[in-house]
């Protein structure tokens, strides 16, 4: 499946979670204009969001987050990259969002923040997430029944 997509996947390096991403970056960096990192496990990160971020690296932002509830982003792209702005934040803490911002100030980046979204970190997250697939099916069935009385109706 991802192949056909042109999809690669690599091997994350680096001690923590700051010096994966900006390893990360710095490589799509030098091969790119810009870059869009997102978190695997936030399902309510939509196709919109990502094409709002690359829009927003267009114009001009040079950073892109998408905050996430619980203090920390589901999304970080960027134009370019600094080691700074991801040395030494407690990852997984509440204030990741907080302290990141106040670095890309710092640094002078123009930067835009996406939508507040969640992600999945805990357990009740789970009961969250199985909510969403349940809401997602249920979307689906409706407008399938939707549907079938639309053809039913036009066949009259």
């Amino acid at each position: 499946f991802f192949d056909r997509l042109g999809v690669v996947f690599r091997l994350q390096r680096g001690r923590d979670l700051g010096e994966r991403v900006y390893n990360a970056l710095s490589r799509a960096l030098r091969r790119h204009d810009a870059a869009i990192l997102i978190g695997t496990d936030c399902p309510m990160l939509a196709p919109q969001d990502l094409g709002r971020a690359a829009r927003w690296l267009r114009g001009g932002c040079d950073a892109v987050l998408a905050p996430a509830e619980d203090g920390g982003y589901a999304l970080v792209a960027m134009k370019r990259v600094k080691p700074e702005l991801f040395e030494g934040i407690a990852w997984g803490g509440a204030q990741v969002y907080d302290e990141t911002v106040k670095r890309l100030s710092r640094a002078g980046y123009r930067w835009r923040a996406l939508r507040r979204v969640w992600d999945v970190d805990r357990a009740e997250d789970l009961d969250r997430l199985d909510s969403l697939r349940f809401a997602e099916g249920a979307k689906r069935l409706r407008s399938l029944r939707f549907a079938s009385a639309s053809r039913r109706g036009a066949r009259r």
